[in-house]
Order: structure tokens, then sequence, then C-alpha cells
């Protein structure tokens, strides 16, 4: 009895330990990896740009959905944004500053539903539906000679959006999952879904979960419409990622018709976000092969 005594109060400790910690994590805004209308234009104000932050509201699904642009009226191509999750649109803060894309595009980067200012902590798992929500948007813009760059959870949308929208020339998916075969479920993602622990979740790590658990049954949805995809696509993965395997490019090799893999020895999922010097200049080819 002594002994199932102090089992149940060391695993109680453990329990009171582990709900400190969600705490203090969920209230931690770090981890909900946005940045207000506010620090977004002092951020780029600091190196005298101007971005224009705008709301679109889609009244059927209660959305509301933020977009941020930089655009210079001689520019004709556009380059649009999609984050992974959790994040939002500032991860792709250094590509928006990026002097040659800015001198070369407009550029466009939104906070996918659910993340960022876009309904915070409202999910949309259903990667159609994004789509179709995102697509609304950029027909609404009247967008023309469209390049989409998606990255992890983002790169299946931007292909997705690239099948509805015919004015998308061009695509870039970075350590994106678009496998559902090699689709794994993270524990972490269980404290997600369980109502005993959904609550001291971070918000945007909540919305991360839902899209993650059921992110292998919408994968399974949209594969056979691949091989419709004709634009160029280049998909830049990382030979070490943990998070989404490196093998997901045997399968864009097999299922798109227009393909160009870039494989980067030793580097794991956070290429957008770390490699920019890498995936900028792959940016800038697609966009020289529109100009000529």
């Amino acid at each position: 009895m002594i002994f199932f005594d102090q089992f149940f109060k060391a695993f109680n400790r453990r329990i009171i330990v582990a709900i400190l910690l969600l705490g203090i994590f969920n209230s931690c805004t770090r981890l909900q990896y946005r940045e207000s209308d506010r620090e977004l234009r002092e951020k780029f104000e600091a190196i005298q740009l101007q971005p224009d932050i705008t709301y679109f509201r889609i009244d059927s699904l209660k959305a509301k959905i933020r977009l941020l642009k930089i655009t210079k009226p001689s520019n004709q191509i556009n380059v649009v944004f999609l984050h992974g999750s959790p994040s939002s649109l500032s991860s792709w803060t250094r590509y928006l500053k990026d002097s040659l894309l800015l001198s070369k595009a407009n550029l466009w980067a939104i906070d996918r539903p659910g993340l960022g200012y876009s309904n915070f902590g409202r999910s949309m798992p259903s990667i159609e539906l994004q789509a179709q929500v995102l697509n609304s948007i950029l027909k609404d813009l009247n967008l023309k000679n469209i390049i989409i760059v998606g990255t992890s959870y983002g790169g299946a949308v931007a292909a997705r959006i690239a099948l509805q929208n015919n004015e998308v020339k061009g695509g870039i998916l970075i350590s994106s999952a678009m496998d559902p075969e090699l689709e794994r479920q993270f524990w972490g993602s269980r404290l997600t879904q369980w109502w005993a622990t959904r609550w001291l979740v971070p918000t945007g790590y909540r919305v991360a979960g839902d899209e993650k658990t059921i992110h292998a049954q919408e994968l399974s949805k949209l594969e056979k419409d691949w091989e419709k995809l004709k634009i160029p696509i280049t998909h830049i993965h990382g030979t070490l990622d943990d998070i989404v395997p490196f093998e997901n490019v045997n399968f864009t090799k097999e299922h798109f018709e227009n393909i160009k893999i870039v494989s980067v020895p030793n580097a794991g999922h956070e290429i957008s976000y770390r490699r920019s010097e890498l995936v900028l200049p792959l940016i800038v080819e697609l966009i020289e092969i529109f100009e000529n």
C-alpha cells in the first residue's frame, strides 16, 4: 500500500507540473507565432517599406482572412505565400523584405484560416475548403500571373489552389506533406484533441492539431487530381526532415507531371524559415521564366 501511495503522489506531481507548464505555454504569445498589424507595420517601416494589410470577409463561413501585400504598379508577376502550421504570414517576413524579389514581383502573404489573424483558433482542417476560400480572395483581387509558394501544410493548399485557378503559372512546395501514406501522428497532437488538455494547449497548436489529425484523409481525397496539374512545380525538401518525411518527394515525382525536386542535404523541416537564401533564387528562377 505504501508503494502505491508513493506512486500516485509522484504521478499527481507530474500531472500538476505538466498542467503548470502547459498553462505557461498557453499564455506565451511567442508560441502563437503571429504579429499584430501594428507590429508588422513597424517592422517594415523600419526599412522604408509600406505594407498594405487588409481583411477579407467570407460571410457564408463567417470568416475573416488577413492579407499583407507589398506591390509596385510596374510589376506583372504576383507571388503568393502560404505558411505552415502553427504559423502565420509573419514567417515570410524575410521574403517580403527581399529587394530582388520586390523589384520583380508583387508580394502577397496570407494568414491561413484559423491561424495568424484569420479567425484565430477557429479550425478549418479541410484542404479543399481552405483552397476554395483563399482562391476566392485571389479571384476577387483579380490577380494574374501568380506564382504560389506553400510550406509544410500550406504546400498542399497551394497546389490545390493551382488546380482551381488558371492564373497560377507555377508553384513552389517547401517541406510539404503530399503523400497520405507517409502521414504520421505525433503524441502532442493528442493533447489538442482530448477535452481535458485541449484548453491548456496554445491556440495555434490546437489548430495545428486539428489539421494534423485528419491530414492523411484530406491528402487522400486529393491524390487522384494531382496528375491534372501541368504547371511547373518545384518541390524543396530536407533529407533529415523529421516532421514531414523526405520520401514525400517520391510521391510528387510520381504524381506531378512538371516537377523539379530540390533535395537539401542534412536539412530538417524549417527550410522556408532557416534557408531563405536557398529558396529565394528558386522563386526568382520561376519569375524569370514568365518574364521572358
